[in-house]
């Protein structure tokens, strides 16, 4: 029972500091297209650069519990 109840919580804190990181990124970028009075413009290169930077964040999320 004790296991299971680490893993929701830690699925439920998850999923919460993921909705926060993602509002706040929306944000950022809703923020960005209104100061320059215009639509929001992502071209290819900043989405590989934003895809590449989450994978690596991934990656290291991974390896937190992994000694050194």
């Amino acid at each position: 029972m004790e296991t299971e109840s680490w893993r929701t919580k830690t699925l439920l804190l998850g999923g919460i500091i993921g909705a926060l990181v993602g509002l706040s990124a929306a944000y950022l970028l809703v923020q960005r297209a209104e100061k320059e009075q215009g639509r929001l413009q992502m071209n290819a290169g900043e989405g590989i650069k934003l895809g590449l930077l989450v994978l690596g964040l991934l990656r290291q999320v991974a390896q937190l519990g992994e000694g050194s």
